[in-house]
C-alpha cells in the first residue's frame, strides 16, 4: 500500500474547496444607492472599493458564499460638501467604522434569479438581510431596500429631511 502525504491531501482538498472562488473587480464593482431627501429630492450616490471573497456554484447552492466589503468613505453622491458631511458622525463616521460588509448564510434559486440571506453590517450595527440577485457568468446584480435608522445612520436626523427607507442596487464584477 502506498503512502500519500498528508500536506498534498490538504492542498488538494484545499484547491477542490476554493474552485468555484471568483475574484472581484473591484474596478467594476460597485454599490448605487437612492434616498429621498426633502421628501420630494432624490438623492442617488455610490459606494467603491468593494472587496472580499466570493464563491458561487450554480450546480450546487448549498457551496455558495459571499463575504464582502466596500469602503464606507467612498461614499459618492456627486456633491463633496454632502459627501464629507456623510463620512462624519451623523452619518457613517467612517473613522470609526470604515467598512460596510455583508456575509451570507445561505443562497437558494427562485424564479427570477437567486437569494442571498445573510448579515449587512453598517456603522457597528448587524441586521439580517435577504438579497435577491441575478448572475449572469461575471457579475452579480442585487436590489433591496433598507432602513437606514435601523443602522443608526442619520437617526438624528427625521424622515422629512433624510428618507429612512434607502434603495440599493449591488453591481460585482466577478473575474
Amino acid at each position: 500500500m502506498k503512502f500519500i502525504n498528508p500536506l498534498f491531501t490538504f492542498l488538494l482538498f484545499f484547491s477542490l474547496q476554493n474552485l468555484d472562488a471568483q475574484t472581484i473587480a473591484a474596478e467594476k464593482s460597485k454599490v448605487n444607492f437612492s434616498i429621498k431627501n426633502i421628501a420630494i429630492n432624490t438623492v442617488n450616490g455610490n459606494f467603491t472599493g468593494m472587496k472580499g471573497n466570493v464563491s458561487f456554484n450554480e450546480s450546487d447552492l448549498s457551496v455558495c458564499t459571499f463575504d464582502v466589503c466596500i469602503d464606507a468613505a467612498s461614499v459618492d453622491t456627486d456633491n463633496q460638501k454632502r459627501d464629507n458631511h456623510l463620512r462624519k458622525a451623523d452619518f457613517f463616521e467612517v473613522e470609526q467604522y470604515p467598512s460596510i460588509c455583508f456575509v451570507s448564510e445561505s443562497i437558494s434559486k427562485t424564479e427570477k434569479g437567486y437569494n442571498a440571506k445573510g448579515n449587512l453590517t453598517m456603522h457597528g450595527t448587524t441586521k439580517s438581510i435577504e438579497i435577491p440577485f441575478t448572475f449572469d457568468g461575471s457579475t452579480f446584480v442585487g436590489n433591496f431596500e433598507v432602513l437606514r435608522k435601523d443602522f443608526g445612520v442619520g437617526s438624528s436626523y427625521g424622515n422629512f429631511m433624510v428618507g429612512n427607507k434607502v434603495k440599493v442596487e449591488i453591481v460585482c464584477v466577478v473575474r
